[in-house]
């Protein structure tokens, strides 16, 4: 049997509606931990909001782990927008933004505080709020499109880059990372090589545009981080898409 392993979206509490919904996928061993976790998440985002792809299958869950999930899944994690929450057995992992760097420290404590010395959390979060929100603001949420299944932009994508190269020249001296993710339509390696190669194709059009390519990390999420649901045409369009993240 396999150690169980979660991975939950964050979008920020405050903005929900703005930010996109939180989405809970995974595996765990049973029907009851499954609505458990679904049930504490729709209680801190709203049911509306959560976007339920956990599966129940065969695995194995470290003792008295659903109700280390219950305190886990608190307060804390209102205050992280775009982030991710993964949970391997006992290993957890926190990203995403926060507004400044005690609430970035405030965060890893209190989630390292509500469960037992067996547990080990990696964090990282990071303060970028302002520079990312100037990102976010720039992006407003469109998808930079391709050509299926390639890694040419569109001419409608051009247009948005250009807007982006704009927006990254007013942080210029930041180092930003561009992230291609795919539906889950096809097989998962030839979508994590394809998102790469489309984060590297916006990464040369920005070049091309005066921002430095030594500026821009590339990272291809393939299927892994959906924001929406894979089983309607509407969902996957809104998972093929490039994310702008401020990394210092």
């Amino acid at each position: 049997m396999r150690m169980l392993a979660l991975i939950f979206g964050l979008a920020c509490a405050q903005a929900a509606a703005q930010a996109g919904p939180v989405v809970a996928s995974g595996t765990v061993p049973d029907e009851a931990t499954k609505a458990a976790i679904l049930q504490r998440l729709r209680a801190l985002y709203g049911a509306g909001q959560v976007v339920d792809q956990v599966a129940v299958g065969n695995v194995v869950a470290p003792p008295n782990w659903g109700s280390h999930m219950q305190k886990l899944l608190g307060e804390p994690l209102k205050q992280v927008r775009s982030g991710q929450l993964t949970v391997e057995g006992n290993r957890v992992g926190i990203r995403g933004d926060v507004a400044n760097e005690a609430m970035r420290q405030q965060v890893a404590s209190d989630l390292a505080t509500s469960l037992n010395p067996t547990y080990t959390i990696s964090n990282g979060l990071r303060v970028n709020a302002p520079a990312q929100k100037l990102l976010d603001t720039a992006l407003a949420k469109r998808i930079i499109e391709f050509e299926s299944g390639q890694a040419v932009i569109r001419p409608s994508g051009i247009q948005i880059l250009d807007e982006m190269a704009a927006a990254m020249a007013q942080i210029s001296g930041r180092r930003v990372e561009v992230i291609g993710h795919t539906d889950n339509t096809g097989a998962r390696e030839a979508n994590l090589a394809l998102s790469l190669a489309r984060a590297g194709a916006v990464r040369s059009y920005l070049a091309g545009k005066g921002i430095a390519a030594a500026s821009i990390a590339v990272a291809g999420a393939g299927p892994d981080q959906p924001v929406a649901d894979n089983s309607s045409a509407e969902g996957r369009a809104r998972n093929r898409r490039i994310e702008f993240r401020v990394l210092d």
